[in-house]
This record gives C-alpha cells, sequence and structure tokens, in this order.
C-alpha cells in the first residue's frame, strides 16, 4: 500500500504544491511503502509558464479559428444567397415563358373559335339566303301560274269584250298580292 507524503518546508508551506525536485520511496516497520516527493518551484513556474503560452497560443489559434469559422460563414451565406437568387432568376424566367406559352396558345384557341364561328355564321346566312331565294321563287312561279291561266281564259273571252287587262304583283315573305284590272277602251 502507498502513501502520499507532503514534507512541509521551513516556512510551512506544502512543498507538493509548487515543485518537484525529486522522489523518494521508503518502506516502514509495517512493510508499508511511504513515497516523499519533494518539487521544485523552477519547474512548476516553467510548467505554468508553458501551459500559459498553451493557453495563449490556443486562445490566439481559437480567434483564429473563430474568425476562420466566421469569414467561412459569410462565404457559405453569399453561396447560398448568390444559388437562390439564380434559382429565383431561373423560377421567374421559367414562369414567363409558361405564362408566354399558355398566352400564345390561348390566343391560338380563340382565333380558333372565331374561326369556326365565322364559319358557322357564314353557312347559316348563306343556307337562309337559299331558303329565302327558294321561297321567294315559288311565290314567283305560283304568281306565274296564275297569270298564266288568267291569261288563258282571258284570251279566249278577249274577242267578244275587247278590253285590257293591267295587272301589279307584290310578292313578300309571307303572302302574295296580286292585282288586275280590266280596262275597257
Amino acid at each position: 500500500m502507498y502513501h502520499s507524503v507532503l514534507m512541509e518546508t521551513e516556512a510551512g508551506r506544502a512543498i507538493g504544491e509548487e515543485a518537484i525536485v525529486c522522489a523518494a520511496e521508503l518502506y516502514s516497520k509495517d512493510g508499508h511503502v511511504i513515497q516523499i516527493i519533494i518539487e521544485d518551484k523552477e519547474e512548476i513556474t516553467m510548467k505554468k509558464m508553458k501551459e500559459q503560452q498553451k493557453k495563449r497560443e490556443k486562445t490566439k489559434n481559437g480567434r483564429r479559428v473563430i474568425a476562420a469559422k466566421k469569414i467561412q460563414a459569410w462565404w457559405r451565406g453569399t453561396l447560398v444567397r448568390r444559388t437562390l437568387l439564380h434559382a429565383a432568376l431561373s423560377t421567374w424566367i421559367i414562369q414567363s415563358w409558361w405564362r408566354l406559352t399558355k398566352d400564345r396558345l390561348l390566343q391560338k384557341k380563340r382565333r380558333a373559335a372565331l374561326s369556326d364561328y365565322a364559319l358557322r355564321e357564314r353557312a347559316v346566312v348563306k343556307l337562309q339566303s337559299l331558303v329565302r331565294m327558294w321561297r321567294i321563287h315559288w311565290r314567283y312561279c305560283q304568281v306565274l301560274n296564275a297569270i298564266y291561266v288568267i291569261q288563258c281564259h282571258w284570251q279566249c273571252h278577249n274577242c267578244q269584250t275587247c278590253a285590257l287587262l293591267r295587272g301589279h304583283c307584290v310578292v313578300t315573305a309571307t303572302h302574295l298580292q296580286f292585282h288586275i284590272e280590266i280596262i275597257n277602251p
């Protein structure tokens, strides 16, 4: 079993706190080992100075590390902002292109719808025109047939009366007006 024993100096301070000079082991009568440590004050001050120097270097290095970390953080932030700006610009370009494409498609659909509408309207107008023309032609043919009938009957009676016929015909969309006047000379 080992025991650490601190020897006191003449001034009454514990030697073990400040300096190491040598270490010795002594054996007691009981067989226990007594270890005596004598420390040198200069060596401890040297150790303390070295530790302080290491701490200063660490603080210098620490300050440098902190400064380097700040610079790196700033640079990473700059890169991130640059990347975000690039992404935002790319997004804006794509969105502008898409809006333009959608607008072109919409204009194309509008033109096609307008063209179809105009074609249908033209066809409807043409069909209405043909129907009106057919109805007027049919009424005209009715009037013409009526005139032929009247002329035929009048020619048979013309010799007896020797009168003249004057006729006036008005054809409208819904009905036929026919006026015949018999004039005696």
